[in-house]
């Protein structure tokens, strides 16, 4: 069973349909793909923007990891300055300690010789004097000591 096409519906609905899809390009499709195409366009920018961003903050981390490093080297070089420095002068307050100590027991050692110079000299005299009363006791009468003295050199 055919049924024949009635022809005029047929182009009563095309024509609706056309004028239904320029109301509704007009009305919905038009205002829903601009705002679609502006959401895309807004996404695009963002996401350069985005990737502006983070080039920047990477530079940024750099320049940042860069002037930390600059400022360790310098605070390195300034600790190792000042450790050469600390010990430079501890060297020379070592040896001027060393100079002062030595200077010191040379003057102990010097007096040490003074005394032990006097000191023989007092036993040398006092051994004379000794030696005459000694000998002058033994001999039971007194012994000059110039003839001592005489008889020892």
């Amino acid at each position: 069973m055919h049924i024949p096409p009635d022809w005029g519906i047929f182009f009563a609905l095309i024509v609706s349909f056309l004028v239904f899809w320029f109301i509704f390009d007009r009305i919905f499709f038009d205002p829903f793909l601009k705002l679609l195409g502006d959401r895309e366009r807004k996404l695009k920018d963002l996401s350069e923007r985005a990737e502006q961003l983070l080039k920047e903050e990477k530079a940024a981390a750099e320049e940042r990891e860069r002037q930390l490093a600059e400022l360790r080297r310098a605070a390195l070089a300034a600790r190792d300055a000042e450790r050469q420095r600390a010990e430079a002068e501890a060297a020379r307050l070592i040896e001027e300690a060393k100079a002062e100590a030595h200077s010191a027991l040379e003057r102990v050692r010097a007096g040490i010789e003074n005394d032990l110079r006097t000191g023989q000299r007092e036993l040398e005299q006092l051994s004379r004097v000794l030696a005459v009363e000694l000998a002058g006791r033994v001999l039971g009468r007194p012994v000059d000591g110039a003839t001592q003295r005489t008889a020892n050199n």
